[in-house]
């Protein structure tokens, strides 16, 4: 269930446990620091979005232990490896936000369709989207749910963290980050959220002085 929409009643069906006991056994898991919930992003633009959460471990050594993994070779060969870097990379960011004494504001974004974004990084009150692969080469399917978040949202400027090695800003907008360069990443989405601010806070001045001129 790692980095998948948690269903409590699907759950219930194939366990044969009712859907109250599972959702106590998550709640355990929440206030142990074992798991936790990944809220869907609120905002509804086209009103057709999921409003399951996903489910992460804390420790992603701990996920990777309980799925039988043992040694980076069965890892790499692993069907959870995907899912086992994704919860790496949202836990990462999620930590780094605590530490910073901030709050954990990340969501997903998912329609009814299936397309999906995976991580949605609150920077200063604006939303940025950030793709998740465990791929090492670059494609543009690796894209798809950033381009697809951009024409819904008419929001620009969509990231995507992998396990390659090559950094790639591209003229559509988007930039892929390779995984050692994650701190680089963080430092760009967040000068980049406070140059809005500062922009966004000129123009309303300028507007005030303008009105003021005209009233005067």
């Amino acid at each position: 269930r790692i980095g998948n929409l948690l269903n409590i009643s699907n759950l219930a069906v194939e366990t044969g446990v009712d859907e109250k006991t599972i959702s106590s056994w998550i709640v355990l898991l929440e206030i142990s620091f074992i798991a936790y919930r990944l809220k869907p992003y609120h905002n509804n633009f086209n009103k057709r979005i999921v409003k399951m959460p996903k489910l992460y471990f804390y420790d992603t050594g701990l996920a990777a232990s309980l799925l039988g993994i043992e040694s980076p070779l069965q890892l790499s060969l692993h069907s959870f490896r995907g899912n086992l870097f994704e919860n790496m990379i949202v836990t990462e960011l999620m930590k780094r936000r605590l530490h910073q004494g901030k709050s954990n504001n990340l969501s997903f974004w998912r329609d009814n369709t299936g397309n999906e974004v995976d991580l949605i990084y609150q920077a200063e009150g604006n939303p940025i989207a950030i793709e998740i692969k465990s791929g090492k080469t670059l494609t543009s399917g690796l894209f798809k749910g950033l381009k697809r978040w951009e024409k819904i949202t008419g929001l620009s400027g969509g990231h995507l963290i992998y396990d390659g090695n090559l950094l790639r800003k591209g003229s559509d907008g988007l930039t892929a980050w390779p995984l050692n360069n994650i701190d680089n990443f963080l430092l760009s989405i967040i000068c980049a959220s406070l140059n809005k601010l500062t922009k966004k806070s000129g123009e309303e001045t300028h507007g005030q002085h303008k009105k003021r001129n005209i009233d005067s």
